[in-house]
Formats: C-alpha cells, sequence, structure tokens
C-alpha cells in the first residue's frame, strides 16, 4: 500500500509539472511512462528514476492565477478550481490544464462540459487513445456504467499494434482506476505485437495494484523465462515488494511460486539463482544452502557461495548450516581455492558453535583442542592460522584449565613477523583476559591499554577500552571505571555502547545512602570470581549481599548473576525462575527486559520448551517496546510461530 500511495503521489505531482501544448501531444506517451514508471518501461533495461526530462523542463512555473486554482483543488472548492483552470486552459491550451480542468467539472458535475472538451480534444488528436478513456470515464460518473463499459470496449477494439499506442491506452486506464481493462489492454498488445513485447514488467505492476502478488509473481517469471538478464531486475522488483509485506503473505506466495516452477523445470537454472537470491534475502540458511550446492555443482564453480553464505550463518549463528558449507569446501579437495580457508574455519565455527551452549561438555571441548593443534600441526603457526592460534588458547585457558599453555601461544603470536596489526591486537586482548583469569591484573591493564592505543578509533580499540574498564570496575576502581564507560556510551559498536551503559548505570545507581561501596564491592569481586570460573565462591559472596544490606538497590543485578551461574552450571530450570523472578520483583528496572529475553532463549534453546518461549518473547515485544532487544526477540518469536516454514 505504501507503494501505491507512493505512485499515487507521483502521479498528483506530475500534474503539477508536466506540460505539453496541443502541438506536441505526440509526447504523450513519454509523459505517461514518466507518470507510471512501474508499468511502463522498457524491457531490456533496469528500470530507473530519469534525469528531469525535456517537457518537464518547459512545464510552467505556477503564477498567481495557477497557485489560487491549485489551492482551490486542493481544498476541494471545485467551482471555483474549474473556473479559473478554464481560463488558463484557454490561454494556454496544454495536457496539465486540461487534466485540472476535467477533473474539476466532473466533481461539479458539469458531465456536458467535460466532454465537451474532451470530445475538441480528441478531434486535434484522433489517434490518442486516452480520450475514449476519459470520455468513459465521464459517462460512468454521470450514471451511465453502461456507456462507459461500451467506450471502453471501443478504446480495446481500436488498439493499434504499437507499444507507444498500448502504453498510452493502458496507462489511461491506470489513471482512472480501471485495472482489469489495463490489463487487458496489455494482454492484446502481446498478442498484436506477436510477443515481441511481452509487456511482462507492465502487468506485474498492474496485478500488484491490484493486490493479486500471485499472478504477479507468474509474470516475472515469465519474464525470467524469455531473458536470463532480467534476473537483476525481477529480483529488484520483488525486494521492493517484499520490503512492505508486514504480514509474511507475499513470502510464502513467493516462495511457493518458485519452488513450484523449479520443480517442474529442474533443469532450468534461472529459478535455482532466483531461489539462492531470495533465501539470502529471508535469511533462510537451509533453503539457501540447498540452492548453493545446487548451483554450485551445475556450474563448477569454486565456492563463492558457499563461502559466502557460511560468514552469512556465522553472523547468525546459524552454526550447523556454516559447517555444512565449510565441510563441502573441504571435501572439494586441496585443488580447491578455498580449501585452506576452509579448514581452519571449519575448526572455528565448531568452536563457536561450541562455545555458544552455556555449559559446553568438556568432551566435545578437548576435540576440538585436538582439531586446532593438528591444524596447527598442518599449517604451523603462521599469520593465516591467527584465528586457530586465538581460540585454541581460549580453549585451553577458559575451559581446560592450561592457562600456561594458553600464555605462552598468545606470547608467541604477539611476536610473530608478519600478523596483522589488528590480529596482533586481538591477541593482545585475548592474552589480557587470560591474564585478568590468572589474577596477573596489571600486565592485563598494560595489555588492554596498547591494544587501545593501536586502535584508539577503532571497535577493537573500544573494545579494549571496556575491558579495562571492566578490569577496573572488578577490583573496586568504581569511579576511573565509571569515567571510561561514560567516554564509551558513544561508541560506534552498539554492543560496546549498550555495554558501557549498562556498566555505567550499575556503578551510578549503586552507591550506598552513606556514599559506601561496600555492596557494590561485593557484587563486582562476585562478578570476577564467576568470570574465574569460581562459581560456587561468586555464589556465596552474592548470598551474603542481601543478608547484609536487606534492601538495597544492587539485589536486581544480584539476582540477574545467580541466574547466569545457574545457567552457566547447566541449571537450566534454576535460572529461568531466577530470570522470571527478576521480571516479576523488578518489572521497571533495566534488567527487566534482557532477563525476559534470556527467559525466553533458555526455553527456546536448553528447556525445548517452544510454546513457553513464544509467550516470553510475546510478552517483551508487548511489555518493552523500547528495549536493545525487541528485533531479535519478534524474529525469534516469528520463526517459532513458523513464518519462515519450509513446507
Amino acid at each position: 500500500m505504501k507503494y501505491l500511495k507512493y505512485l499515487a503521489t507521483m502521479f498528483h505531482l506530475s500534474l503539477v509539472t508536466c506540460h505539453l501544448s496541443l502541438v506536441t501531444r505526440h509526447l504523450s506517451l513519454v509523459t505517461l511512462v514518466a507518470l507510471f514508471p512501474f508499468f511502463a518501461t522498457a524491457q531490456d533495461l533496469k528500470p530507473a528514476t530519469p534525469p528531469l526530462l525535456p517537457f518537464q523542463q518547459d512545464a510552467p512555473r505556477p503564477g498567481n492565477e495557477e497557485q489560487l486554482a491549485l489551492q482551490f483543488y486542493q481544498d476541494r472548492d471545485f467551482d471555483k478550481a474549474a473556473e479559473l483552470f478554464g481560463q488558463l486552459y484557454e490561454k494556454k491550451p496544454s495536457l496539465y490544464y486540461y487534466q485540472y480542468l476535467v477533473y474539476s467539472l466532473v466533481e461539479i458535475k458539469e458531465y456536458g462540459k467535460a466532454e465537451k472538451l474532451i470530445r475538441k480534444c480528441q478531434k486535434a488528436e484522433p489517434d490518442a487513445p486516452r480520450y475514449a478513456v476519459d470520455l468513459g470515464y465521464v459517462r460512468f460518473r454521470s450514471g451511465d456504467p453502461e456507456k462507459a463499459k461500451k467506450l471502453y470496449e471501443d478504446a480495446l477494439k481500436k488498439l493499434a499494434p504499437t507499444q507507444q499506442q498500448v502504453f498510452e491506452l493502458a496507462n489511461a486506464f491506470i489513471t482512472r482506476g480501471e485495472n482489469e481493462y489495463a490489463i487487458r489492454t496489455y494482454v492484446k498488445g502481446r498478442q498484436l505485437l506477436n510477443n515481441s513485447y511481452p509487456f511482462g514488467f507492465e502487468l506485474a505492476g498492474v496485478y500488484e495494484r491490484m493486490g493479486d502478488f500471485k499472478n504477479a509473481m507468474e509474470e516475472y517469471l515469465n519474464m525470467l523465462d524469455l531473458n536470463k538478464s532480467y534476473l537483476n531486475t525481477v529480483q529488484d522488483r520483488i525486494q521492493m515488494t517484499l520490503s512492505f509485506d508486514v504480514n509474511n503473505e507475499k513470502n510464502e506466495i513467493l516462495r511457493k511460486t518458485i519452488l513450484s516452477r523449479a520443480q517442474k523445470n529442474p533443469d532450468n537454472t534461472n529459478y535455482a539463482e532466483l531461489l539462492w537470491w531470495y533465501s539470502i534475502q529471508q535469511k533462510d540458511f537451509d533453503l539457501a544452502l540447498v540452492q548453493a550446492r545446487a548451483l554450485d555443482r551445475r556450474y563448477k564453480e569454486n565456492g563463492d557461495k558457499l563461502v559466502s553464505l557460511a560468514s552469512l550463518a556465522v553472523s547468525n549463528e546459524k552454526y550447523d548450516v556454516a559447517i555444512e558449507c565449510y565441510q563441502y569446501l573441504v571435501l572439494k579437495g586441496p585443488t580447491c581455492t578455498f580449501y585452506n580457508l576452509g579448514r581452519r574455519e571449519l575448526a572455528n565455527t565448531r568452536y563457536l558453535k561450541t562455545i555458544s551452549e552455556p555449559s559446553p561438555p568438556k568432551k566435545q571441548l578437548e576435540i576440538l583442542e585436538k582439531e586446532f593443534t593438528d591444524e596447527l600441526t598442518y599449517y604451523g603457526e603462521d599469520p593465516e592460522s591467527i584465528s586457530i592460534i586465538k581460540n585454541l588458547a581460549h580453549i585451553k585457558a577458559f575451559y581446560l584449565g592450561k592457562t600456561g599453555e594458553a600464555i605462552d601461544l598468545l606470547n608467541r603470536a604477539v611476536a610473530m613477523a608478519g600478523i596483522p596489526d589488528a590480529d596482533r591486537a586481538k591477541c593482545k586482548i585475548e592474552l589480557a583476559d587470560i591474564l585478568l583469569f590468572t589474577d596477573d591484573v596489571w600486565e592485563a591493564t598494560l595489555l588492554y591499554q596498547q591494544a587501545y592505543q593501536d586502535f584508539k578509533y577503532d571497535v577493537l580499540g573500544q573494545e579494549a577500552k571496556f575491558k579495562n574498564a571492566k578490569l577496573s570496575f572488578y577490583i573496586g576502581e568504581f569511579t576511573w571505571a565509571k569515567a571510561q564507560v561514560d567516554i564509551l556510551k558513544a561508541a560506534t559498536s552498539k554492543f560496546i555502547s549498550n555495554d558501557a551503559i549498562a556498566l555505567s548505570l550499575l556503578i551510578s545507581e549503586n552507591f550506598d545512602p552513606d556514599s559506601n561501596t561496600v555492596g557494590l564491592g561485593m557484587y563486582a569481586r562476585a562478578d570476577l570470581l564467576d568470570y574465574r570460573n569460581e562459581e560456587g565462591l561468586a555464589l556465596q559472596t552474592l548470598d551474603s549481599i542481601p543478608r547484609m544490606f536487606g534492601d538495597h538497590p544492587i539485589l536486581q543485578q544480584v539476582l540477574y548473576k545467580r541466574a547466569e551461574i545457574m545457567r552457566k552450571q547447566g541449571h537450566y530450570t534454576e535460572a529461568d525462575s531466577l530470570f522470571q523472578l527478576l521480571v516479576k520483583e523488578y518489572p521497571d528496572e533495566i534488567l527487566a527486559d534482557e532477563a525476559l529475553m534470556q527467559a525466553a532463549s533458555l526455553n527456546e534453546k536448553q528447556l525445548n520448551n517452544k510454546e513457553k518461549a513464544m509467550a516470553l518473547y510475546q510478552e517483551l515485544l508487548d511489555k518493552y517496546p523500547g528495549s536493545i532487544f525487541v528485533p531479535d526477540a519478534r524474529k525469534k518469536f516469528r520463526a517459532l510461530r513458523g513464518d519462515a516454514s519450509h513446507s
């Protein structure tokens, strides 16, 4: 509907800006095509908004009389509008004044005058079909639909076998809201021209105006059958339409239509290409994987589509799809351009999938450690293997208790010749994380500061600065920590910015009334113990806070941290209860929406309670419409509801 309103607006504006004299009305086709680019565009060119056309440049600039006439028209004072436009038309006959004059006369029911004007113009331009439609429109408005129908049918019968005549008649019907006649015009024009010009995009446009997306899609696919070079144009048109598909209805029609054609015509690669594009647009990764493999095999490609799909899948946490992509590349063998990348990223993606679990199994971590070690043995420790080195170090330090081996690995990486500066900074940050984990606070803060100085104006530097601020928070330097995160509130990364805002609020809202920071300090200590995987001590520290203070602003943070630790330990039911308790007890506090999101995620992934997950996502959407979690919650809710169904 938004697009239709846009077309209507453009048509209205065009009446203000277009000016054609009676002598130069042979340019009427250009006029109408410009007014309705969606329906009357060249089949072999990608539709584009043209620069100002000559007739538009020559359009009359509104004078006082014209401005007054337009104002009367807009105010629906059609008597005065008709009078003024009549005077203007007498002085300078033009299509611009003619259109407004006809509209105004019809509105004040001066049908005879309107018909007389139209017939006068028709006599001057006997080959222009739009006047027959205008006459039909006047008869329709005067209460004679049968006569209107006869005039429309006569116009169709007299349609000349030229593109110009077809365009002009179809656009005349469109301006009068006679979409069915516009369709018949294009269909007849297709027959008259023996399909030399199929009017496919124009027909699709009319069908879309009518809300008939299925027939619009059929026309688009017919054009694709006619010429594969139309693929980009078809994609652009579909993308425009889907951008206004609020209820996801058109998505389902499109999916079924393309799949049906692909199944009936398995040798037509156009449909595979379109399905690949569509699946990427909709982030339907399973369908994208099927099409990417099919196209790669058919065209004997080198895996480009699989690489791009894998990267997109990882960024959307669809690790299984990414793993299948990289496995496919590895199976192609060492002759494949992406063989080495496939091996490395296969290991890295398995790592991401494993650590994304709240409580990853130790056996799986040990398998990953061996896989990473084998990769380093195969390729050696070089700049190409930095991601393997960094991830292996993380597993050793944070999951397998091998901090010494992890530190040695990263020290060698930092000192490695030829390593890109960004990779060196990433290794420094990872090394600092591990040193903080082992209680080497001062060396950790030095490395964070080095990474920040090297990438002060980059997201990487902002990450290092935030981690250094968090370190200060852990050790009780709250004033310094708050000063740093206050700077980072404006960080370019929304994730860093949000974390900075949260930490700043945590500090500012949890000073005791007498200005001491005992409660906040205890919480910070528990947070650090949790970071170091000392969950038992962390829970003891957290439990002591309410006993000491009774009522304190930090208690909602305590509740949230307890829920996080329960989830980390694999106690998912307890974690779910704690997250929901926080929402119940502190519905208007800063952590409520995040706790609700965590509870929904737990029910979806770990507790496998899809119905409850949907209810929690819906609750977040209803109660916290301004939350940063709303886009993700809406996407997950729709997926659980089956909006992205593959049936």
